[in-house]
């Protein structure tokens, strides 16, 4: 039979009775693997949640696991509705423990997104390691604006966080959860590529350099538009730039320079070989890179500027060729 828990209580009124006190059941204890595919959340935010709020499982028996009872679910389900709606973590705690704030959706509510998704909403659950969540709230509509979701949302998140200074655990880290889950969201909003030919256009970093997430944010930008656009991965060498070019004739090709590129020799070469191929080169003021100059070559500060001018250009001319994928 469960025993009573008395634990602190967040809230005040030093400490908690069980949930379940007074209270009939109405269904199974569960575990916290259990709760957390219910909620939609990992299991390391329920012992989070546990640890800081007292939002824990308040059913044990002797030499098992506890368990939260669906009185524990209940305050858990109005903890995820009010932090996912952009309530502080301290004050929807609080409001679930007190029960103020129980009229209202359920379960079901929970597991989507809001309407109005902020920042500070996706850093939160960024910061507990909550990826589906995550995952939910960088979610584009099917005809999102791709570089709005980009400036609004996903690059002031990522700003946010590489101000903050944290000790995490092993295999955590908020960054990454937000850039998988920003990943996911431009594969799903690209979708699959159409049988139909499609202008091409590469997409490539300098070479020495990480393909930076904007990159993949410009590429799914000019596919949400028609384009057959293509991030390149590997070596980005003079050489194999040029194979590169020869082999996919790209209406025009893109050089996403992030602060610590220092060589675009490649875009000389292409301009000196395929001086037809219009090139861009997206990067933010940086003293050491210098910029080859040329008639067909041009250079774009911001993602907002870069995809009109990329659309100009490759969507002009005669309908193009398939190339294999």
């Amino acid at each position: 039979m469960p025993a009573r828990s008395d634990r602190p209580n967040p809230s005040g009124g030093g400490v908690e009775a069980g949930a379940g006190d007074g209270v009939p059941a109405d269904g199974p204890a569960l575990a916290v693997a259990a709760v957390a595919r219910r909620l939609g959340v990992a299991p390391a935010t329920l012992r989070t949640w546990d640890r800081r709020y007292g939002l824990g499982p308040s059913e044990h028996s002797a030499g098992a696991h506890r368990r939260y009872s669906p009185q524990d679910v209940e305050r858990l389900v109005v903890m995820r509705r009010l932090t996912l709606e952009g309530v502080a973590p301290g004050e929807a705690a609080r409001a679930a423990l007190s029960g103020a704030a129980l009229p209202g959706p359920g379960l079901a509510a929970v597991t989507h997104a809001p309407a109005v998704v902020t920042v500070s909403m996706v850093v939160d659950a960024a910061m507990v390691d909550d990826a589906a969540a995550c995952g939910r709230l960088l979610a584009m509509d099917p005809d999102g604006d791709v570089t709005r979701w980009w400036t609004d949302l996903a690059a002031p998140v990522l700003e946010a966080l590489a101000r903050r200074t944290v000790l995490d655990r092993p295999g955590a880290d908020a960054a990454r959860t937000v850039e998988h889950a920003a990943l996911d969201a431009l594969r799903a909003r690209t979708g699959p590529r159409s049988a139909r030919p499609a202008p091409v256009v590469l997409v490539l970093c300098p070479v020495g350099v990480s393909r930076p997430l904007v990159a993949h944010v410009l590429a799914a930008a000019l596919a949400a538009e028609g384009l057959d656009a293509r991030i390149v991965g590997g070596p980005t060498g003079e050489r194999q730039v040029l194979e590169l070019v020869a082999m996919t004739r790209p209406r025009a090709v893109v050089t996403v320079a992030p602060r610590t590129a220092r060589d675009v020799a490649a875009v000389a070469r292409v301009g000196a070989e395929h001086a037809d191929v219009p090139q861009f080169v997206m990067s933010a003021d940086v003293a050491d890179l210098v910029i080859p100059v040329g008639a067909s070559i041009h250079r774009a500060r911001t993602l907002q500027g870069l995809v009109p001018e990329v659309l100009a250009v490759a969507s002009a001319g005669s309908t193009p060729e398939a190339i294999r994928p």
